[in-house]
């Protein structure tokens, strides 16, 4: 019988010992990596850009509309001058190997009167599909994010009212300002979100 209870009891061991190592290859499956203008690169933004804005787009707005925006912002030509601008890094989060979300880090644009005098960065088009969408991805993806904008004195985002990523960026310090106004992307109502930093030393915080 001790015997038995031995071969259990190291049966439970290993099995434990391996559940640990699933765990531990399947966070270590999740990362973010800069998009870059090789083929590849331009072939993967195609596929998530086109994939995410359909997801978070779906049932709010005209699908004519919504493949006409993806048409203009999402094709070879466009992406390979905005990855090649300075102004602009694009981020993509993979889980097993698959694009699952990314991200723009932007200075382009007419930014917000209120930042004048202040070094600005704004994170754009931030989003995880639904099938990837658990907290662990979206933390690595917008956590390097912050990190690109780590030198800026403000961070601000743009997204439309009830967007369900709005608590989460909450979660890291950003607050919504009422003052800025913009116009209504795709017909979608705006809400703006800004983390503004304090500067000690040269150093934004």
């Amino acid at each position: 019988m001790l015997f038995r209870y031995n071969e259990t009891h190291l049966l439970l061991i290993n099995i434990k010992s391996y559940n640990n190592l699933i765990h531990t290859i399947m966070v270590n499956t999740i990362v973010t990596k800069f998009a870059i203008g090789t083929e590849q690169g331009i072939n993967t933004l195609l596929f998530i850009g086109a994939a995410t804005a359909r997801e978070k787009c779906k049932g709010k707005v005209p699908e004519d509309k919504l493949e006409e925006y993806i048409e203009r912002h999402f094709n070879s030509d466009v992406l390979r001058v905005e990855l090649n601008s300075m102004s602009n890094q694009y981020v993509i989060v993979y889980c097993d190997g698959e694009p699952a979300g990314y991200a723009r880090i932007t200075s382009k644009g007419k930014r917000p009167e209120i930042f004048e005098g202040k070094t600005v960065a704004r994170i754009a088009d931030f989003f995880v599909l639904d099938r990837f969408a658990n907290l662990e991805v979206k933390k690595s993806l917008f956590e390097k994010c912050l990190s690109l904008c780590s030198m800026q004195q403000i961070i601000w985002i743009s997204e439309y009212r009830g967007h369900p990523d709005l608590h989460f960026f909450a979660s890291y310090g950003f607050s919504k300002n009422a003052e800025i106004a913009g116009p209504q992307e795709l017909g979608l109502a705006p809400v703006y979100l800004v983390k503004d930093k304090k500067i000690i030393n040269n150093k934004a915080f």
